[in-house]
């Protein structure tokens, strides 16, 4: 019997292993299956060495280091002296992943990464430790490949997980009726992030933002997505004050029928490039990292869409630039130039055909397959 050893570190990452795990057993009933996850992993047939529920995090702090190493020492030794897997699967959350496929090296396992960490962002010093311990890596963005390649490392393009998982479009006019909002009324919709320390940083802003631009112009209805994973305690400090309608768990739905959104940087953006909806991406942090951030990026720009195409399709306001007026300028510029909002929409159609068709949980099985057979 062939085993499988999947290491994901926060719900994405569970989210795509399920898809993975679950094409996994439909065409090889026989192969095990274990791994750190959650709840997706485990329903698709998976037994859940570990939840990785305290592993995801913003920002360092020593008591993490401590359980990540923990972790990571607790796992190497019970794969290479218990379970012994045929092939490890890392998904996503780069650094442990990778000190873990360090720790297997050597060992007669096969190591693959699926979603690799964004060498081509930052850090790209990373690749050295790709290319020492890893496999072959199962990439989704196809400029990604050619890097990979130049380096010597065995590489396969599955295409990006969004394109066959994400929902079509909400209807409308039934989203609205739900809500109590008016149809024919614009909707800009804000996504303050999913971390209390992103909430600290620009939740603010942005409800300013919003606040500025709802005064301005009474026509304009808001909503703000209230990230399923924060507390009600954590995030209504940061609305009070407010009639803005909070929604809860919707957020593919509430992407998909906006007329603009503000959004954190992050894969929501992505997400909502492909439901082609105007945006703009603000992002603010401590100093320190902001500063960190610019010594070690390779590319200047931060948002999903315009890497992909290469382009500034979609504002970035980036800490000094990320203000309330210019905030206010960017919405006012979808919402009431119409050139400028279709040459935009027209922009993000081209992010989902440069990412191709490819359905990328059943492109990344068909690979491990071909290794474990």
């Amino acid at each position: 019997m062939k085993k499988i050893f999947i290491i994901t570190g926060e719900y994405s990452g569970d989210m795509h292993a399920g898809h993975v795990a679950k094409i996994l057993k439909q065409r090889n009933p026989k192969i095990e299956i274990e791994g750190i996850g959650g709840e997706n992993l485990k329903n698709a047939g998976a037994k859940i060495f570990c939840d990785h529920s305290k592993m995801s995090g913003f920002g360092v702090n020593f008591k993490m280091i401590v359980d990540h190493l923990q972790l990571e020492k607790k796992v190497a030794d019970y794969l290479l002296n218990d379970y012994k897997p045929d092939l490890v699967l890392l998904i996503d959350y780069g650094t442990f992943n990778l000190r873990v496929a360090k720790r297997l090296s050597g060992h007669n396992i096969k190591v693959f990464h699926y979603i690799p960490p964004q060498v081509w962002a930052s850090r790209k010093w990373r690749i050295k430790g790709i290319k020492k311990y890893v496999d072959e890596v199962l990439c989704i963005f196809p400029f990604e490949v050619e890097m990979y390649e130049k380096e010597g490392i065995k590489v396969h393009y599955c295409g990006h997980p969004l394109i066959k998982q994400l929902p079509e479009k909400a209807n409308k006019e039934e989203f609205f009726a739900k809500h109590g909002l008016d149809i024919k009324r614009p909707l800009v919709s804000v996504f303050p992030g999913s971390r209390p320390l992103e909430l600290k940083f620009f939740g603010k802003t942005f409800i300013k933002a919003a606040k500025t631009l709802q005064k301005k112009h009474p026509d304009i209805q808001f909503c703000i997505s209230h990230a399923p994973n924060l507390s009600n305690d954590v995030f209504d400090k940061y609305i009070k004050d407010t009639d803005f309608k909070v929604i809860k768990g919707e957020n593919q739905a509430l992407l998909s029928v906006s007329d603009s959104l503000i959004l954190a940087s992050g894969t929501v953006a992505l997400e909502a490039a492909l439901y082609q909806v105007p945006m703009i991406i603000g992002y603010k942090g401590p100093w320190i990292l902001y500063l960190a951030y610019l010594m070690f990026r390779c590319i200047k720009r931060v948002s999903l869409p315009n890497i992909v195409i290469d382009e500034d399709i979609v504002p970035e306001l980036i800490q000094h630039k990320f203000t309330v007026e210019n905030i206010c300028y960017e919405t006012e510029k979808y919402l009431y130039d119409t050139t400028h909002r279709e040459e935009t929409i027209e922009a993000l159609g081209r992010v989902r055909s440069k990412l191709s068709d490819k359905y990328s949980a059943e492109e990344a099985a068909k690979e491990i397959l071909k290794e474990v057979r």
